[in-house]
């Protein structure tokens, strides 16, 4: 009888825990964290993307190059987003990459980080900066290092600024909880070609492990090679506003200025 209590306490014990582990929500009160975020700076996140995502409410950050055309051409549409609530990131002056890496026979001469100084680098990393609070007026954001790379011979370029931003996010893949995540080099999924239900199911995966999701998108229906459908695309945005009483989204900047207070 004495045995049997015991294992009724146990197993009772164990039930509160699984209860209390599923109504935790430490995502400003929500299951888990989903941030939205475009590169490059295309005409489609103009066109395709900020106006579907200005239906529903949903906001995203997008990582812009200072040299991109759309720049140029379209500061005014850039502007008024930002006003709406999505985040204008910097991804450098002219996307840089590390040429001497496998498989980068694409990048040029002028656009080679292992040709770049780190003066160079970091100087064209704040004309960036100049630029962007010239359009939205904003002194916080989060960058985005082109092609994931950091280095330059044997020195993280990105040390030597980060002062100027609340986080930075990378190219690795992974879902992480508060106190796993390295603001210096926030996790991403790099979405090219997948269906809505992929991403949808790595929404439902953050959900029920109570982590951080971040999306990487490049082309939304064209413009680039990385591409993801437009119908794939608009599953997952439905997705998020259908559930956004478990679901906290919001750019990058907001995101992790949470994360640097709840580590702290």
């Amino acid at each position: 009888m004495k045995y049997f209590s015991l294992i009724t306490v146990i197993l009772s014990t164990l039930g509160i825990f699984h209860t209390n582990a599923q109504t935790i929500k430490p995502w400003n009160g929500k299951q888990c964290a989903v941030v939205l975020t475009y590169d490059d700076a295309l005409n489609v996140h103009l066109d395709n993307v900020i106006t579907y995502l200005d239906t529903f409410g949903i906001k995203g950050t997008f990582y812009i190059t200072g040299e991109a055309k759309s720049i140029a051409l379209r500061m005014a549409d850039w502007r008024k987003a930002a006003a709406n609530g999505h985040e204008l990131g910097n991804h450098s002056l002219t996307h840089p990459c590390d040429g001497q890496k496998e498989g980068r026979s694409w990048v040029s001469k002028e656009k080679d980080l292992s040709r770049y100084s780190v003066e160079r680098a970091v100087n064209e990393i704040k004309v960036t900066n100049t630029l962007l609070y010239a359009i939205d007026g904003k002194t916080e954001r989060t960058f985005a290092y082109p092609c994931g790379d950091a280095m330059i011979d044997s020195v993280n370029y990105y040390k030597k600024i980060e002062n100027e931003f609340v986080g930075a996010r990378g190219v690795q893949s992974g879902m992480q909880q508060i106190i796993e995540i390295n603001l210096d080099d926030i996790k991403c999924y790099s979405i090219n070609g997948q269906a809505g239900h992929y991403m949808i199911d790595l929404v439902k995966q953050a959900q029920q492990s109570r982590t951080l999701l971040v999306f990487l998108f490049h082309g939304v229906g064209g413009e680039h090679n990385l591409n993801v459908s437009l119908e794939a695309h608009r599953e997952l945005v439905r997705y998020l506003k259908q559930n956004e009483k478990e679901i906290w989204n919001a750019p990058l900047v907001e995101v992790a200025k949470y994360i640097r207070a709840k580590q702290k």
